[in-house]
């Protein structure tokens, strides 16, 4: 009886505690609008992009369908997409992306990661890359009707006559195939050598019994159909020894992809070889056995599985061959199998291909459709995706823009800005994909573009500013918008200023100063953010860097001085704003800073993201002081019922870009983070405070605002001569008021529809915000 006793106080305890955790403000994932490329809506539009993925088939909600696991080898990043009935046509399938599942995968994955069933219990493994080339297996295992991984061996050994005893290694930038090489059942590897990637080697799996539990293994081959992929021409291999010398290679790593697939139906298994610095799918046919491989120069080929449509990619070709279309047969999906695009500088958009197999036994018969595989069913602008709100074409709409890294297209590599008009009603937005080079930018050959839409000289209208690297440095500018409050924007991007570094408020050097005197950053990447910091009705600047000529670190805050050119308005004030770390204490990278009330308590949060995959959320950010204090456990999983650090991916080459807006007028603002692998991914708020806290001077000025909602105007009342600003949920200011009086006539037109905050000033600094509802 105690037993039980104690088992249900801990029970109960248990649920307050879960029960609690949940109703914690934080984000969820959730799609903020539907998106439309074309005739097209997109089934995935806030997945977040893809750039080199892997696929793997699990069944992530036990309802016997063979879901999707997808782990990108550039950004350590794990998607996972279920397999569900269509929308009005349940016999057909489609993949939903499920972000609530990827928790299930753990964080520390990199290099490579296939699913794989060793022990045949009907639950795919994972298999997966570790230091110095080795394999890590873990173990597919419920807990409470839950999947987790758990460690099952931490280096895979190896026994043969070549080499005795020792350790299985693959190198750090090969992609083995875990595959029933002799069709006993149990899982074989094959893998290229660990030194020079040259020679194609295998491993039978020697476990005792009918499955491959134990993991043990003999090298059966140490050069597998005695040729070697030493040759300088992509596809090309050297047979019987004969001399073949590379030269002038990229500078690359090195490594191959492979998987095994019958190709020709005669009963052993053929090779699909994919190189690095090449795009082309080798087909290597196995014209000997499974236990005589025998390799000839007319089994390999470079135009697989047609020459009409042959299966090439970008760089570096992996193939994964799995049921794709749900018809029951295996299909081949080509994606790049590329660590970065930093020396390639290749297209990452729509460069994932799907081979459809008709064929219900025997050789597969693929046919190559133009659509490709998931990438098409997402935003996906290439890599580096930076998103920015407004209304651009004048008509009360919250509009998207999309700006890129890069993509190559005909011949050039440079940056672009998408653009999204929201064509859908102040409740329910839809953007509809209007141009990919919104105002040309394409022509000026930047990089790294991270656009801003704010009202910079306060005349009501939005403004465009925009960070970007211009050949050797990188540059903040600005244009403005020669249209009134309200009207289309017009903006000349040829007309483009650059902000002039100004040095700190107190330098007596205004023009040309000093490396410490405070110079806007210039590192490549920087992305500024424009908001009042200092409350004083002028729009700031924050600027997430990794800037290391100046002393300061990863957020720097210069505030408008409100006076002077526009150009040279900003001047540094804080050069390690927040004293924003990573858990070790280290400088965060890459970072890219937000702000908006977020939790509904009237007063604005500060958002980051950085190369670490994780948002940090500062609370009433203007209230802290010295070190801010964070939150990184913001993301509610509906599957855990718990609240989860985020985990966009991990790595030093990935940028994010942040931006919210109300977009469905429920009085909070939605987030969206762009990702390094060019996508966006849509979070909306939960468990908002709503009531804004009021302190006895606040409260004092007695701010009324009425009517609530109002349309075209709103007058406001206060106690004593305030002066107004208008902001909207993301702290930008969209009118202000200066005279101080008791009553204001508060002019609305031209803003789009949706919540805002009025913010009262009194003469001695009392502050009183009251929200407003514009029809």
């Amino acid at each position: 009886m105690l037993r039980s006793y104690v088992f249900l106080l801990a029970l109960l305890a248990f649920s307050f505690a879960a029960r609690a955790q949940s109703n914690r403000f934080g984000f969820e994932y959730r799609a903020a609008a539907k998106v439309v490329h074309g005739t097209d809506t997109l089934a995935n539009a806030w997945a977040g992009g893809l750039n080199s993925p892997q696929f793997s088939t699990i069944d992530l909600d036990n309802d016997g369908q063979q879901d999707l696991y997808a782990f990108d080898h550039e950004t350590s990043r794990s998607y996972t997409f279920l397999n569900v009935a269509a929308p009005g046509t349940p016999a057909d399938r489609r993949w939903l992306y499920a972000p609530q599942y990827e928790s299930i995968f753990p964080d520390s994955l990199r290099g490579w990661v296939l699913l794989r069933d060793y022990d045949c219990d009907g639950r795919p493994d994972i298999f997966t890359f570790y230091q110095g080339g080795n394999i890590v297996v873990l173990r597919n295992v419920l807990v409470n009707g839950q999947v987790q991984f758990q460690v099952a061996s931490r280096q895979l050994r190896y026994s043969g006559p070549f080499s005795g005893t020792a350790n299985l290694q693959i190198g750090g930038y090969n992609l083995p195939a875990i595959q029933d090489v002799n069709g006993d059942g149990k899982l074989d590897i094959m893998t290229y050598d660990f030194i020079n990637s040259i020679f194609i080697e295998q491993y039978i799996n020697t476990s005792p019994g009918t499955c491959g539990g134990a993991l043990t293994f003999e090298q059966t081959a140490t050069n597998w159909g005695g040729i070697r992929a030493a040759c300088a021409s992509c596809a090309a291999y050297q047979f019987n020894n004969q001399t073949c010398f590379t030269a002038n290679k990229t500078t690359h790593t090195g490594g191959h992809s492979l998987l095994l697939i019958d190709l020709d139906g005669d009963g052993d298994q053929d090779l699909l070889d994919g190189r690095d610095n090449c795009p082309e799918l080798a087909r290597l046919l196995n014209q000997g056995t499974t236990a005589a491989p025998l390799l000839t120069q007319a089994g390999i080929s470079a135009s697989f599985p047609s020459a009409a449509a042959p299966a090439r990619v970008p760089v570096f070709p992996s193939g994964y061959s799995f049921d794709a279309n749900f018809d029951g047969r295996p299909d081949l999906v080509v994606a790049p199998n590329m660590v970065s695009n930093t020396s390639d500088l290749v297209s990452m958009r729509n460069h994932i291909q799907l081979f459809t197999n008709s064929a219900a036994s025997g050789a597969p018969a693929y046919a190559f459709q133009p659509n490709g595989f998931l990438q098409n069913t997402m935003i996906d602008v290439s890599e580096g995706a930076a998103p920015a709100f407004g209304d651009i074409d004048g008509d009360g709409l919250t509009d998207l823009l999309v700006a890129n890294h890069a993509d190559r297209v005909n011949g050039a590599y440079r940056a672009t800005i998408a653009y999204y008009r929201n064509v859908g009603t102040r409740t329910r937005p839809v953007f509809k994909l209007i141009t990919d080079d919104y105002l040309g930018f394409s022509a000026r050959q930047l990089l790294g573009i991270k656009p801003a839409l704010v009202d910079l000289n306060r005349d009501g209208a939005l403004d465009l500013a925009f960070a970007s690297w211009d050949r050797a440095t990188n540059v903040i500018a600005y244009v403005l918008n020669t249209a009134p409050a309200g009207a289309p924007v017009a903006f000349n991007q040829a007309a483009s200023v650059i902000f002039q570094p100004q040095g700190p408020a107190t330098s007596t050097k205004p023009t040309n100063p000093a490396p410490t005197d405070g110079v806007l950053p210039y590192e490549r990447e920087d992305t500024p953010y424009f908001t009042d910091v200092d409350n004083d009705g002028f729009v700031d600047m924050l600027i997430g860097t990794n800037e290391a000529r100046e002393p300061g670190m990863a957020l720097r805050y210069f505030r408008n001085r409100g006076r002077g050119p526009l150009d040279s308005a900003f001047v540094l004030v804080d050069n390690d704003f927040g004293h924003i770390r990573t858990a070790d204490g280290s400088r965060p990278e890459n970072l890219a800073p937000t702000v908006a009330d977020f939790d509904g308590d009237g007063l604005p949060d500060l958002l980051t993201a950085d190369a670490t995959g994780y948002l940090r959320f500062f609370s009433n950010y203007r209230t802290q002081v010295g070190i801010f204090l964070e939150r990184t456990d913001l993301l509610y999983n509906t599957r855990t019922n718990a609240y989860e650090p985020t985990r966009l991916g991990l790595d030093s080459y990935a940028f994010y870009g942040l931006a919210a807006a109300d977009l469905n007028a429920d009085g909070a603002p939605e987030l969206l983070v762009g990702t390094q692998s060019g996508g966006l991914l849509s979070f909306a708020t939960r468990n908002r405070t709503i009531t804004a806290t009021r302190t006895e001077a606040a409260a004092a000025l007695a701010l009324s605002v009425y009517p609530n909602p109002a349309t075209a105007t709103a007058t406001v009342e206060t106690a004593r001569p305030t002066r107004l600003t208008l902001l909207d949920l993301t702290g930008r200011v969209v009118r202000t008021l200066d005279e101080a009086q008791r009553r204001h006539a508060l002019n609305l037109s031209g803003l789009a529809a949706g919540v805002y905050l009025v913010r009262a000033v009194g003469p001695d600094g009392a502050t009183a915000v009251q929200r407003l509802a514009v029809q």
